[in-house]
Parts: structure tokens; sequence; C-alpha cells
């Protein structure tokens, strides 16, 4: 049976957590730089030992007001400073339930920066693997991110995205575009099928591109998440496809 994993960020404020986190077998707790503090980082810890689903740092710029979703541009130093303050303000909760982060996923800016810049998602990559090489970067599939990650012998997820359009270059579509998020469910659960049967994703112009899944995003702060998270799970499950943390 092929298996995926099912990943959403969350400890965001949604309000939608709860109702995601059963569908589900990764999450990607903000850390508190772009949302999130230390009461929701420790509900949604809870939350998901209680699901057994595998718990991730959501990294970003320190950027509450535009919820990490601005460019920032900073030093390799203070990037790299950046990423481990922020897998330590997690790492002190989880060590709470006896757990250790099993992943790390890059937030917003951050996430798309690092996805076209090499020595960006080098310092990211070397900053996660220094602080513990057991982690597992997420990262968008055929990018920087992945290919660098692995440079340092970082162990790496390949991310797609069931809410988000394609580019022809692989990106994602710019957020300022109208078409840039998917608000159907019956579209998101076609485009995942798609990707995990074929490999590929048909982007915005309609052009088909190879896209490598080892992992599968929703976004937990999108309109419909919930609903989302319940018919991609009931679809997989339906086509034999097991949900499984990486």
């Amino acid at each position: 049976m092929p298996t995926i994993d099912l990943n959403c960020d969350m400890g965001e404020g949604s309000g939608q957590d709860d109702r995601i986190m059963p569908f589900i077998s990764s999450v990607n707790i903000a850390c508190g730089y772009h949302a999130g503090d230390e009461k929701t980082i420790w509900d949604t810890i809870e939350l998901a030992v209680q699901y057994g689903v595998a718990i991730g740092a959501h990294v970003s710029f320190l950027d509450r007001e535009n919820f990490g979703r601005s460019e920032i541009l900073m030093p390799s130093a203070q990037l790299y400073d950046t990423i481990v303050q922020q897998l330590v303000v997690l790492d002190e909760i989880i060590g709470s339930f006896d757990l250790r982060i099993h992943h790390v996923k890059p937030h917003g800016a951050l996430y798309n920066m690092s996805a076209k810049d090499p020595e960006l998602a080098s310092t990211i990559a070397k900053a996660i693997n220094d602080y513990d090489s057991r982690l597992i970067l997420f990262g968008l599939s055929n990018s920087h991110s992945i290919h660098e990650a692995a440079q340092v012998g970082l162990r790496t997820c390949s991310e797609v995205f069931a809410d988000r359009t394609y580019q022809e270059d692989g990106l994602l579509t710019p957020r300022s575009s109208a078409d840039a998020l998917i608000e159907d469910s019956d579209t998101a659960v076609r485009q995942v099928l798609k990707i995990i049967d074929t490999g590929k994703v048909i982007t915005v112009s309609g052009i088909e591109i190879p896209l490598f899944a080892e992992t599968i995003c929703l976004h937990g702060d999108g309109k419909y998440a919930a609903k989302f998270a319940k018919e991609i799970n009931d679809a997989l499950k339906h086509h034999h496809i097991e949900i499984k943390a990486f």
C-alpha cells in the first residue's frame, strides 16, 4: 500500500486545530515568531499527542505583524540564530512531554525565499543540522530547500500543497495573485490524487510539470481547512493510500 504524510501548520490561532488534527499525520507548530506563544505551543502538542501526530517546528522570520509573510533580508549568522532560537523554544516545551522534535518546516516568506535562494536554504539547513542532525527538513519539492539540505547531510521530506496553485517553474503562485489559493475541496482532492498517482501537477497556465511528493501540506489558517482535511483524508483512504508520518 502506498503511503503519504499529510501535514498542517498549526498553533497559529485559526480556531480549527482541534477539527483538523484527527485527519493528519504531522503538525508544524508556530514557535512564536510569526504566531503562537508558550500556551498555544503546549496546547497544540497536547492535541498532537492525543492523535499520535508527529510534531515539527514551524520556524519563521520574527514578523508577527505580517504573519511571517513579508520578505526580510538579514545576514546569514542572524538567520542561523533565528532558526536555532525557535527550535529551542519548542524543544523546551516538548521536553515536558518526554518527546523530541520530529521535523522542521519554514513558514511563509522564509519558506518561499529558501526555495529560490540556495545561500539562504543552506543557512537554514546548517542551523537545523547543527542543532540536531536527526531532524527532517520539510521543503518545497524540487527546490533549493531540498537540495541544500541534502548537501549538508540533513534528511529531507519533499512537500507539495493541497490548497495552493503552482507556476511552471515549480514554485507556488504568489499569494498576491488571485489564483494563488485553492478554495474548493474537490479541486484540492483532485490535485492531491493527481500528484500522488502521476507525480505531476497542472500549473495555473495549464502545463503539467513533474512534482515529487513525500508530504502534502494543508494550511491550518485556510478558510476551509477543517473541511479540506477530512475530505482529503477520506479520499486518500478510499484510494488505499496510507496516511503516515514521514
